[in-house]
């Protein structure tokens, strides 16, 4: 399997020397080659997109839809073994990664269904004889640019709403990620999409990313990634006078009440915390403990963790696999070895695999300061910090302590309590008696603070943002 770029409809080999991808849960195993493209592939696939624009978003709602449709029908039929090809590449577990791919597949087809939804409002007029209505427009050529850690599901759950919206699209997926984008444009090109409406060019966020973001004739960008990045990407548009929306950072905290029930709570909060190696924006790396039970919350905690299967993504019992990337084993490795410093380790589970791979077990500790920068700073890896709270009112400040705002959960029977926590947790998703990792889709993700940026992905949010509302007026009589 090589990396190739997709422009105009056609598969464009790249001519450069390539550096071999190795599974991260077994480094001896080769899986593919990825090259990185040069400036000059984005300027094509640009060109190629804005010709098109014009054709597609002619095309009614209903014969966009029909693709996909047929997008959402083509993924299903190779959903194996495309799940197979990315939990090889990044190390997820085969389990979750078939869920990601059935997900994508279910975002396609809630999008398809747009195309025979109202897309505006008739609107009152203070004249007589006047119909005033408003509709809602593609904005054009939209950049697309998406993380590593969910390759199938992030990229649909953009380019899906892009194209129903009327726009074409110009992806630029992770570049340990691009075995994967590689075999998904292969799926979708069985949807016979028109050439040019999706293209896609595989390289560093540094070069074709920069160019796409800075220079690139796109009326919008939809970035995943890094709070560096994202501020980055957003300063950048926001000169440019083009439309962005940015998904960064989490530091996700799930509060356990004294009354909480702790055999139902803590599965939920191990999968937060835990699945995917920990590298999910919205995965729990806080846990706020009502101090009355926090000695048995952190019996039960420790036990549980002790049960985890950290293994090869391939093995039909792994919990969690390795972290994807060389790189991503060295930042989280550094919290680990500040954690295993500074902290008091409460428990560590065993690798139980044997070949060499990017394997971090998962880690809690304890006994740090709030202000602490494992408290505070995303880590994106499998470990979490347990504090006390004496109440809900301290947990609440503690959980509200931090510059991200995503996701948080509550764990409680006590109904006033689950209601106040709804209202006051700086969050842009908060749920209780759940995990703090996920969202159907839907449903509005997107966080507050240094999160996100203004606009929410998934559900009728992502139309909001691929589109924008043109007001139209007609008097019948002069």
């Amino acid at each position: 399997m090589e990396a190739r770029n997709y422009i105009g409809g056609v598969f464009i080999s790249i001519k450069d020397e390539g550096s071999v991808v190795y599974n991260p849960s077994n480094l001896a195993e080769k899986v593919g080659i990825m090259h990185y493209s040069d400036v000059s592939q984005v300027d094509k696939a640009l060109a190629v997109a804005k010709a098109e624009f014009q054709k597609w978003s002619k095309r009614t709602g209903s014969a966009r839809g029909s693709f996909l449709y047929k997008m959402a029908d083509a993924l299903e039929k190779h959903a194996d073994s495309l799940a197979q090809l990315a939990s090889r590449e990044m190390g997820k577990p085969i389990t979750e990664m078939k869920g990601e791919v059935n997900r994508g597949v279910q975002l396609l087809r809630y999008y398809a269904g747009e195309g025979v939804r109202s897309i505006g409002q008739v609107i009152p007029s203070a004249d007589v004889d006047v119909l005033q209505y408003s509709v809602r427009v593609p904005l054009g050529v939209v950049g697309v640019i998406t993380p590593w850690n969910f390759p199938v599901a992030i990229p649909i759950w953009k380019i899906a709403p892009a194209l129903m919206c009327g726009n074409t699209v110009v992806w630029k997926p992770a570049d340990i990620a691009s075995l994967t984008a590689t075999r998904l444009m292969e799926i979708f090109e069985e949807a016979q999409l028109p050439s040019g409406v999706l293209n896609m060019i595989v390289g560093q966020g540094s070069k074709v990313g920069n160019a796409l973001i800075e220079e690139g004739d796109v009326q919008a960008i939809s970035f995943t990634g890094s709070t560096a990045v994202g501020t980055h990407v957003a300063s950048v548009c926001a000169k440019r006078n083009i439309k962005y929306q940015t998904e960064m950072g989490g530091k996700n905290a799930a509060v356990v009440l004294a009354d909480a029930d702790l055999e139902k709570t803590i599965p939920m909060i191990i999968s937060g915390a835990f699945r995917s190696a920990g590298q999910k924006c919205t995965a729990t790396s806080r846990i706020i403990v009502e101090q009355a039970i926090y000695t048995e919350f952190m019996a039960r905690f420790k036990r549980a963790v002790e049960q985890i299967m950290v293994t090869e993504a391939m093995h039909p019992n792994a919990y969690l696999g390795p972290v994807a990337s060389r790189s991503q084993y060295e930042s989280v490795g550094r919290y680990v070895e500040l954690a295993r410093e500074q902290a008091e380790v409460v428990v560590e589970a065993e690798l139980q695999n044997n070949h060499e791979g990017y394997y971090i077990p998962p880690l809690v500790v304890t006994e740090i300061e709030v202000e602490h920068e494992l408290f505070q700073d995303e880590i994106f890896g499998p470990l979490s910090v347990v504090v006390k709270a004496s109440d809900y009112d301290e947990a609440v400040r503690i959980c509200n302590d931090s510059m991200y705002g995503l996701s948080a959960s509550l764990f409680t029977s006590d109904l006033s309590k689950a209601h106040r926590f709804l209202e006051e947790v700086q969050a842009g998703m908060v749920r209780v008696n759940q995990e703090t990792a996920g969202v159907e889709y839907q449903a509005p993700f997107g966080g507050m603070k240094m999160s996100s940026s203004h606009t929410r992905e998934q559900g009728q949010a992502a139309l909001d943002f691929y589109s924008t509302t043109k007001t139209c007026a007609i008097k019948h009589t002069l």
